[in-house]
């Protein structure tokens, strides 16, 4: 196989790289060890602001009277919490695929790259 472009890594650099270069036209691919979209979107940025999004709204809760609002016995579950933090995440990484697939000239590797 023989591509124009390659792009080692599908983070918030990574892929826009990829998808301007299959826009102008040149073959490309891009190398990704393990998710689309790289360390930022699936295990720091964006599950940690959904996390933080998450204790926002607890935090809120429990000051509703300060609003002239009744929320009595607000309670946390930390799981649900998780879960919609890689639910975010993932539909993330499934949005970057989306724009991938389109691409007829961007074709993605899942694999360690290796020099």
């Amino acid at each position: 196989m023989n591509f124009d472009v390659i792009v080692i890594g599908s983070g918030p650099g990574g892929y826009v790289t990829a998808i301007r270069a299959a826009q102008l036209g040149f073959k490309t691919a891009v190398v990704e060890k393990e998710s689309l979209g790289g360390v930022c979107l699936n295990w720091g940025c964006i599950p940690t602001k959904a996390l933080l999004k998450s204790a926002q709204v607890f935090e809120y809760l429990n000051h509703a009277k300060d609003y002239g609002i009744s929320a009595d016995s607000i309670t946390a579950d930390f799981s649900a919490i998780i879960k919609r933090s890689r639910d975010v995440a993932d539909g993330m990484s499934k949005g970057i695929q989306f724009l991938m697939k389109k691409k007829t000239k961007l074709r993605c590797f899942l694999e360690q790259e290796t020099f």
